[in-house]
């Protein structure tokens, strides 16, 4: 039996990027000899088995044969005759579809060295339109590729548009769709999965209310790139220069305009009461891909209240306490840090304003450790204090804690004369 490693390892190395995980393929052997060589079995759908020492993943070498609809509608052949070209070819793309053998040397029969070279997404073959969730794929890849100048081959932009009309991208499972959101979102570059999708048609299927944002107006003195969709673009990319790899800031950031999609043509382009109308369509997306509950939560603060952030200096102590309570963040402080960030993004997502100062991010943080720094324990006389005069009590506390940092810091900030 022969070894090669294979895929993103190999990709990785000729890109000259940081080496993650290494898998490999062996050609030539069975399920029962990769046991008896000491291999443990782990595969539930094909043949993978764990190296004795290394713990590295070596899949047997496999063929696959459409079988049904979506992502899962699959044969798998692990025959030992199956060769390694064979089980590069039902690779997704190029750039994926090499490997290398004991001695060195690669091996590349779709010609995904010269792709990536050229910077070129290209699919290997035609049983890529069998698997949907490529189309996702493609857009996840280019969110991580598209700052090394890579662009999607026109062939396979036009196959993903059938895959699109096909209906085939109806056949995935929600925890599929929010994985690959999940990792573009992680990636340099998520306007670069959000424009694939946009162009190939994938967005409208699996965010519409994200897709809706594309050719809505905005006021040009406020938003110079007009276009609500291109001005979410932005902001997703100003999220993964602000928190790189933080997919909990980049949906909050990702969602938080949703309302402008529903804002009356007689009203535009101005978007009033915006971030409340976003709350209903965010709710009915995060149902649909069964979003978890601490990425919800961020963005429903972030929606709601981002218009807030903005204007943070305009507004009363009192209702900058309301908001941080209506953000629970004295429950979860940790929020906070994620909504100052993600409403820095919408503010410098904007052509122009990629360098502009955002002091209200770092005021939030720090009227919040003002406010949630009041002990009840502390306050005089609370001890003769019973039931909501004790909160009654601390909010007013709060509200002074709150009050005190704002006149400190206008106090440093002041000239001396």
């Amino acid at each position: 039996m022969d070894t090669y490693l294979v895929g993103g390892a190999i990709r990785d190395e000729l890109l000259g990027l940081p080496p993650g995980d290494r898998d490999w393929v062996v050609v030539g052997a069975t399920p029962q000899r990769m046991l008896d060589a000491g291999f443990r079995a782990v595969g539930r759908d094909f043949p993978v088995f764990l190296h004795p020492q290394t713990g590295e993943e070596h899949a047997l070498a496999r063929t696959e044969r459409k079988s049904g609809r979506g992502h899962r509608g699959f044969v798998v052949d692990a025959d030992p005759s199956v060769t390694l070209e064979e089980d590069l070819q039902r690779r997704d793309f190029t750039i994926n579809a090499i490997a290398r053998d004991a001695h060195g040397d690669l091996v590349d029969p779709y010609g995904g060295v010269d792709d990536l070279q050229a910077r070129v997404l290209r699919h290997v073959g035609p049983a890529f339109a069998e698997d949907p969730l490529r189309v996702l794929r493609a857009g996840r890849f280019m969110a991580r590729f598209a700052p090394l100048g890579f662009r999607v081959a026109p062939e396979t932009m036009g196959l993903m548009r059938q895959m699109v009309a096909s209906g085939e991208l109806d056949t995935l499972v929600p925890e599929r769709v929010w994985q690959e959101l999940r990792k573009a979102l992680a990636a340099p570059q998520p306007s670069a999965f959000l424009a694939t999708m946009h162009a190939c048609g994938a967005l409208a299927a699996i965010l519409p209310e994200v897709d809706a944002l594309y050719g809505v107006p905005q006021r040009a003195e406020y938003h110079p790139e007009v276009d609500t969709g291109v001005h979410q673009q932005l902001v997703s990319d100003m999220a993964a220069r602000l928190a790189p790899g933080d997919d909990l800031v980049g949906f909050a950031a990702l969602v938080h305009d949703l309302g402008k999609a529903l804002t009356p043509a007689h009203v535009l382009p101005k978007h009033i009461g915006h971030e409340h109308a976003g709350l209903k369509p965010l709710a009915v997306l995060c149902e649909r891909l069964k979003v978890p509950l601490e990425h919800r939560g961020l963005a429903e603060c972030v929606c709601r209240e981002h218009l807030n952030v903005h204007r943070l200096a305009e507004l009363r102590d009192a209702t900058v306490l309301e908001l941080l309570e209506r953000c629970d963040a004295f429950r979860r402080p940790e929020r906070v840090a994620g909504i100052a960030l993600a409403c820095e993004a919408d503010k410098r997502g904007r052509l122009g304003s990629e360098e502009a100062a955002y002091p209200q991010g770092g005021e939030l943080r720090r009227l919040h450790a003002a406010a949630i720094a009041v002990n009840a324990r502390d306050l005089p006389d609370i001890g003769a204090l019973a039931g909501q005069q004790v909160g009654v009590a601390v909010r007013k506390a709060r509200i002074a804690a709150i009050a005190a940092a704002r006149t400190l810091r206008a106090a440093t900030a002041a000239p001396s004369s």
